[in-house]
């Protein structure tokens, strides 16, 4: 799955009303998936602000147009599934003041 991090803000639906479902996390937290009432697909998540929208980015209007610059927790990942070298990949998580740019941090800093 790609997730694009988009303020929640700038989330935009077309139509209806996703519904918010809370699902545990390690560590006893819980964070929320909201999804399509109908068919139930995942549409986006939050994790912990409420101003930052993890969105799925095949739900986006052009999927095709995001690509992954960071791969996380690959520990789980299956045996087949080949990663790009090109792109840094992380058993876990990451130091996001080390990787993001710098324009990324502000943005999220703004928040």
């Amino acid at each position: 799955m790609i997730n694009v991090l988009i303020e929640t803000d700038r989330v935009e639906l077309l139509s209806g009303e996703p519904r918010a479902i809370s699902v545990p996390r390690s560590g006893g937290k819980k964070q929320k998936i909201w999804r399509c009432p109908t068919c139930q697909t995942a549409l986006y998540s939050q994790y912990t602000s409420p101003r930052v929208r993890f969105v799925r980015a095949g739900t986006l209007d052009d999927p095709a147009s995001v690509a992954p610059d960071v791969h996380i927790f690959t520990r789980s990942k299956l045996p087949w599934v080949e990663l790009p070298e090109s792109t840094p990949a992380f058993n876990v998580y990451y130091d996001t003041e080390k990787l993001w740019p710098k324009e990324s941090l502000a943005r999220l800093k703004a928040l």
